[in-house]
């Protein structure tokens, strides 16, 4: 996603990384996407991610949990639990500097 409203990365251990990429407007989530390197849960989780938040509130992304994800999907074996929380890690750090940019819209321009 090109100049988003939005954006997390995050890495575990494993080498597995997520990141997220928000559009608003106002305080809907308009678009999200995200880039992956990790296995097939983890795009599963990143993925269920985006499926529970895009159209949503702001203040509803904020609820999405690994619990959530893992109830979502269905099949994540209770094993592979941390590929959900990696996914919710990098939402999180994505609405964190979202709000970062609405307060102080400059630093948008200064993103790496």
């Amino acid at each position: 996603m090109k100049n988003p409203d939005g954006y997390g990365k995050q890495t575990r251990e494993c080498g597995d990384t997520v990141e997220i990429f928000l559009k608003v407007s106002g305080e809907n989530i308009t678009s999200v996407s995200f880039n992956i390197s990790g296995c097939v849960n983890t795009y599963a989780c990143a993925k269920a991610v985006v499926s529970l938040i895009e159209g949503k509130k702001i203040s509803e992304a904020w609820k999405i949990n690994p619990e959530k994800i893992a109830t979502y999907i269905k099949t994540l074996p209770p094993e592979e639990i941390h590929c959900a929380e990696l996914a919710v890690e990098a939402l999180r750090i994505a609405l964190m500097n979202y709000r970062e940019i609405a307060i102080s819209p400059w630093k948008k321009i200064y993103r790496a």
